[in-house]
């Protein structure tokens, strides 16, 4: 008798929950837990349940393009209904997890996938959270860990990238030729407009020239006759 009664009394831990079935039914009441509960030999058979949240490292595999490795983040939110509803919860949560991530992938293109993370993993934890509702599991996070492209495509991507460069650099490099070419031509309207503005920049160009070439430059005829047999 007294090893009976020690048999019949069973412990669960504080993060833990006994799902008991009587005779192949469940028992009303839910779950039991934490603590002690009893249980009737050869009658009462139970299965315990951890509602820690656990993680789950999700890859996509086959002949994929694109490598993505992401973490799921769930739990047990109802003990009773993880058992009853599903074979095994957790096995059922990885390969849904496995397969709304190619889903949602092979929708996706290549720049979504690299610059919108975020919304790739609200939109799975909705996905998955919906889907698993029935099974007593509650998704809590999904995280895109790390994208993996072939080494053909890096440099693929890298070639772009350089061209678009490239083409940058020469639009603004253009740009800058037509504003200066502009401002040469506004310029030159100005000092045919204004002789003496004409010689102050002939001065200024023979003080950069000696201040250059470190050497005395010697013009025997001053600017006014030449510009007399310009005009002639």
């Amino acid at each position: 008798m007294p090893f009976s009664l020690f048999v019949c009394f069973k412990v669960v831990q504080e993060y833990e929950r006994a799902v008991i079935f009587r005779l192949g039914r469940l028992m009303q009441g839910g779950a039991k837990g934490p603590g002690i509960f009893f249980t009737l030999p050869c009658i009462d058979a139970y299965a315990r349940v951890d509602l820690r949240t656990r993680t789950y490292d999700v890859l996509t595999k086959d002949s994929v393009t694109v490598s993505v490795d992401a973490v799921v983040y769930y739990r047990v939110s109802n003990p009773t209904v993880s058992i009853a509803n599903v074979e095994n919860a957790h096995h059922s949560t990885r390969l849904l997890a496995q397969t709304t991530l190619r889903n949602t992938m092979g929708t996706r293109q290549l720049h979504e996938i690299l610059s919108e993370r975020m919304t790739i993993s609200g939109s799975m934890q909705l996905v998955l959270d919906e889907a698993t509702e029935s099974w007593g599991i509650k998704v809590e996070r999904v995280e895109v860990k790390d994208v993996r492209l072939p080494v053909q495509l890096q440099r693929a991507m890298a070639a772009e990238a350089e061209a678009s460069r490239e083409a940058r650099a020469k639009i603004i490099a253009s740009e800058g030729e037509q504003k200066a070419s502009r401002a040469l031509r506004e310029a030159s309207e100005i000092i045919g407009d204004s002789p003496a503005a004409l010689q102050l920049r002939y001065l200024q160009t023979l003080n950069t020239i000696s201040a250059e070439k470190n050497s005395t430059i010697i013009f025997p005829l001053p600017i006014d006759m030449m510009t007399f047999f310009m005009r002639k």
